[in-house]
C-alpha cells in the first residue's frame, strides 16, 4: 500500500479523535503528521494532552519496535534491549479502528503502558522464532491488534481526566 493510499485513513483517524475530544469539551488542534510524536493536542481546564493517533481500516496497527525499545542485532538475531523513555510527558495513543459511519472504535492507552505491551509481545514473538525474524532479520516492524488492546476500548477517561473534563 502506498503512502497516498494511507493518507485518507490517517486523516480520518485524526479528525475522528479530535471530534470525540471536542464533543467532551476539549479544544483540539490537529497537525496532519507534521509534529514528530503527536497528531492532536487537546486542551482543557486542567491542562493539555498530546495524542498520537494510529488509524486502520483492516488488519492490525503497524508500529516500529525501535520507537519503544533499544534494538540491536547479533548476527541475524534481533535483541530487544532496555525500554526507551517517554518521548513527550503525558503522551497518549489513540488507536482508531475505522468501520462504517458511526461505528468506529477507539482504543486509548498511555505511552508507558503501550511501550510495555509492545516490548513484551515483540519479545514473545521473537522467542517463538528463535530470536530471528523469519522474512527480514533486520526489520523492526511490529504490530498490535484489536484483541491486544481490548481492555483499552473507549478509555476516554485517560485523556478527559487529565484535561479536567468529566465526560
Amino acid at each position: 500500500m502506498s503512502r497516498r493510499d494511507t493518507v485518507p485513513t490517517q486523516q480520518a483517524g485524526e479528525y475522528l479523535v479530535a471530534a470525540e475530544l471536542a464533543r467532551a469539551g476539549a479544544t483540539c488542534a490537529t497537525f496532519a503528521g507534521n509534529v514528530r510524536h503527536f497528531d492532536v493536542i487537546a486542551s482543557g481546564p486542567a491542562g493539555y494532552v498530546p495524542v498520537q493517533v494510529k488509524a486502520k481500516r483492516s488488519g492490525d496497527w503497524q508500529l516500529n519496535i525501535e520507537e519503544f525499545a533499544e534494538v540491536t542485532h547479533t548476527g541475524d538475531k534481533q535483541v530487544i534491549g532496555p525500554p526507551k523513555p517517554e518521548p513527550i510527558p503525558g503522551l497518549v495513543y489513540v488507536f482508531v479502528d475505522i468501520k462504517s459511519h458511526g461505528s468506529d472504535e477507539f482504543f486509548i492507552i498511555d505511552w508507558p503502558a503501550l511501550r510495555d505491551r509492545i516490548i513484551q509481545a515483540h519479545r514473545a514473538w521473537l522467542a517463538e522464532h528463535g530470536g530471528r525474524r523469519p522474512k527480514n532479520p533486520t526489520s523492526t516492524h511490529t504490530t498490535i491488534s484489536v484483541e491486544e488492546l481490548a481492555d483499552c476500548r473507549s478509555r476516554w477517561d485517560l485523556i478527559n481526566d487529565r484535561l479536567g473534563h468529566a465526560a
